[in-house]
Parts: structure tokens; C-alpha cells; sequence
């Protein structure tokens, strides 16, 4: 019997309604939820200057305090978590970490190693800095694609393919498989860019459509010209118009600094919250 594996990254403050819904959702397919809860570090210790140039730690006196307190409140949350599977008769784990930056991106990268696939509370986005490290730990540092917005356990009828024959659009489509084999389409979105890499000798797409046609998938591809339209902003618009219920794409396809500089595709559709995105990288 295959059972599938979801990581499920929360923060302390994620509702038990949200929790819950994941729960059931991961029971009604006979998943196992490796939850994941993350808490960020109270302030860091600041420094003071000296009139000598040379600066010093100011520790603050209860930080220590404070740290033991949110370690504590993670411990009684990911109990509570616990127990709200238990409830739904969810099979899973909790895992709790409180820190911050490298930490987080290695904890999120070192669980989802034996996961199939990893999804994000939806709430957990109020913590930013939490966030973006557990998004780019998963991407950068573990093998299995992300699914924002949404649950890995839904069915969509219409899925949105977004292709520009990388590397990374290829990785999500062969992660987001499972999900292409099962839909009644899949629209492959090819868009003009003035780096696009597309085989002079066909049309951009064809080759994407036949290898999924192979796989089983009725398959429709759409050529869309850039116009200077954002990628972003266009893939967000052509897949509302296919009536898709989950966009695949590949994600920092550019560099990770020069997209964290002047924005990109991947950076466009990780800040919206309306579509579904399946990401891999």
C-alpha cells in the first residue's frame, strides 16, 4: 500500500480550524502529516558604540527569558497540535523549533528529505521572515516540490503548466505528475521573454506536450507574447482565463539575488494568494 507523506509547516499561532482541515484532508487520503512548527527567535542582542569606535553586545536582560518562554509555548502548541490529530485520526508527527534564518532553512530542508511533498499554512505568511526561509530551505536544500495556497491532497480538473523549457519548469512537471495524470487538462502556458530558451526548431511547448500526451494527459498549449507584461501578472491572468485550479511552474529559474533584487516571476507568485502553485526548483 503507497502512502504519501506531507509536510506541514505551522506556526504556534496557526488556528485549529486550519490545522484541522489539513488533518482531515490528509486522512481522507491515507497520508501521513509531518507537522512542522516554527517560531522565530525573540530579538536578537543589539550593539552599542563606544566613543573608541569599538562596539559591544548589549544583552538585554530577560532575552534569555524570553526565549525560554517561546520555547515553552511551542512545546505546549505542538502538543496541542498532537493532539488535534489525534482527534481527526490523522497519522503524523510534531516536530517544534523556535530560531531563526539558516536554522530554519536547514530544519524545513532536513524534514521534507523523507516527505513527498511540503505545504505551508496559509496563515503562516504573517510571519514573513519564517516564511521565506522555510520557502527557500524547501526549494533550495530538499527534493520535493512545494504547494502554496493550497492542499497537495485536492484534485484539480484543470491544471496550468508554465513552461519555458528550464530545468526547473521540467522538475515541476515531473513533481506535479501525479496531479497532470488525474485532470481533465492541462494547459501549457509558453510565454515570450527576452530570455527565453526555446528550441529554434519547433514550437515552444510541443515538446512538453508530447512526452505528457505519452503520460496519459489531454493536453492543450498556448503561446502567449510577452507585450512587456510581467510573467507573473500574465501567468496569474492566462490561468483564470483556463479556469485552471493549480498553476505548476519552476521556480527562481534566474538567479535567487538578482530575482531578490529586482523581483521575478517566482517572487510575483509567491506574494499572491489567490492561485494554487505548485513550485520546484
Amino acid at each position: 500500500m503507497q502512502r504519501q507523506t506531507s509536510l506541514f509547516v505551522l506556526a504556534p499561532d496557526t488556528s485549529n480550524e486550519a490545522i484541522a482541515a489539513a488533518a482531515e484532508a490528509a486522512q481522507a487520503q491515507d497520508a501521513y502529516l509531518a507537522c512542522l512548527l516554527l517560531d522565530s527567535l525573540p530579538a536578537r542582542p543589539y550593539f552599542v558604540y563606544s566613543a573608541t569606535g569599538f562596539g559591544a553586545a548589549a544583552m538585554p536582560a530577560d532575552w534569555v527569558d524570553h526565549l525560554r518562554d517561546a520555547r515553552q509555548a511551542a512545546e505546549t502548541r505542538a502538543a496541542e497540535v498532537n493532539d488535534l490529530l489525534t482527534r481527526n485520526i490523522c497519522s503524523g508527527d510534531v516536530h517544534y523549533a523556535v530560531c531563526a534564518g539558516a536554522d530554519i532553512r536547514q530544519l524545513c530542508a532536513q524534514r521534507a528529505k523523507t516527505c513527498d511533498f511540503a505545504q505551508f499554512a496559509d496563515d503562516l505568511r504573517t510571519r514573513d521572515d519564517v516564511f521565506r526561509d522555510a520557502l527557500h530551505g524547501l526549494l533550495f536544500q530538499s527534493p520535493v516540490p512545494v504547494i502554496v495556497n493550497g492542499s497537495p491532497f485536492a484534485s484539480f480538473s484543470r491544471v496550468f503548466l508554465a513552461w519555458d523549457s528550464s530545468l526547473a519548469a521540467s522538475r515541476a512537471a515531473h513533481a506535479a505528475l501525479p496531479y497532470l495524470r488525474h485532470a481533465d487538462e492541462v494547459v501549457i502556458g509558453c510565454f515570450e521573454t527576452s530570455t527565453s530558451d526555446q528550441r529554434g526548431d519547433e514550437d515552444p511547448g510541443t515538446d512538453a506536450a508530447a512526452w505528457l500526451s505519452h503520460q496519459g494527459c489531454k493536453v492543450t498549449v498556448s503561446q502567449f507574447p510577452g507585450g512587456g507584461q510581467d510573467v507573473g501578472h500574465g501567468i496569474q491572468q492566462r490561468a483564470r482565463e483556463a479556469g485552471a485550479g493549480l498553476v505548476v511552474m519552476g521556480a527562481y529559474g534566474h538567479s535567487r539575488l538578482r530575482e531578490a533584487v529586482f523581483g521575478g516571476t517566482t517572487r510575483t507568485m509567491i506574494e499572491q494568494t489567490d492561485l494554487p502553485v505548485l513550485f520546484a526548483h
